[in-house]
């Protein structure tokens, strides 16, 4: 079991940039990472996730955030650019067991509390 705390959220304008950090309890080299959002009155969506084999984002937000893992210092990083007042939501980290989790049923085994991020236009 791994506990995930983020930080990094705010409130900024359209067109800015912001780095979430999730900081975890114990090692994540084992677990897929992924950082998920949920508006008001939305479903939760997959944001981008990592495995060892590589990386995926939802579609609105491909070419605009990067997602990366620094294992050594048990950190995972959410880097998003180009921001848009649509990318407003509360952010949260997730491990899961399995790429799988993350990739295809677009979940995780445990979550951080969230962060929020809202963008002004």
């Amino acid at each position: 079991q791994v506990q995930l705390v983020e930080s990094g959220g705010g409130l900024v304008q359209a067109g800015t940039s912001l780095r979430l950090s999730c900081a975890a309890s114990g090692p994540i080299v084992n677990y897929a990472m992924g950082w998920f959002r949920q508006a008001p009155g939305k479903e939760r969506e997959l944001v981008a996730g990592t495995w060892a084999s590589g990386t995926n984002y939802g579609d609105s937000v491909k070419g605009r955030f990067a997602i990366s893992r620094d294992n050594v210092k048990k950190m995972v990083y959410l880097q998003m650019n180009s921001l848009k007042p649509e990318d407003t939501a509360v952010y949260y980290c997730a491990a899961a067991n399995s790429w799988d989790t993350v990739a295809v049923r677009r979940t995780g085994d445990f979550w951080g509390q969230g962060t929020q991020v809202t963008v002004s236009s």
